[in-house]
């Protein structure tokens, strides 16, 4: 499968989420972000839920949802929501599907080994169900107020 890029439509998604299942179709009318992060109660991710959670309210009101994805199963996911009151929905990759499409999955260095994971990333993706904004290789600091920004910019 070929990563989708700027300016190319969503095909049609669907995934196990905390809340329910994901479904990009279901989303036409609404401008959304996907962001990807590695691992559930990890402390950078952990900054960034809380950072999209602290500003939830700011993109509900540009009617803009937010859903955050791993490759942790649900359970992991729901434990996480649960202890950071995270108001928006974790979808779990199991078989990296979504992963793949986004391009998200890299050899990283940990501990001096080569190990593959998720390079953290974010997806803002238009009314019409096409992806408008990419962030790859986020630093957590200041990141969720970029792509918030570029959600008001959308909405304008």
């Amino acid at each position: 499968m070929t990563p989708i890029t700027i300016g190319q439509p969503l095909p049609p998604l669907t995934a196990a989420t905390t809340q329910g299942t994901f479904d990009s179709a279901a989303l036409r009318g609404k401008p959304f972000v996907l962001y990807f992060y590695p691992k559930d109660s990890t402390p950078g991710c952990t900054v960034e839920a809380q950072d999209f959670r602290d500003r939830h309210a700011q993109f509900q009101a540009l009617g803009c949802a937010v859903f955050g994805i791993s490759r942790d199963t649900l359970k992991s996911h729901q434990n996480f929501a649960d202890k950071q009151c995270l108001p928006f929905p974790l979808i779990t990759d199991p078989d990296e599907t979504l992963c793949t499409l986004f391009g998200v999955m890299k050899l990283k260095n940990l501990y001096g080994k080569q190990v593959r994971g998720i390079e953290r990333s974010t997806f803002l993706i238009d009314r019409q169900g096409v992806l408008v904004q990419e962030w790859r290789g986020v630093k957590v600091p200041g990141h969720v107020d970029a792509v918030l920004q570029a959600a008001q910019n959308l909405a304008a």
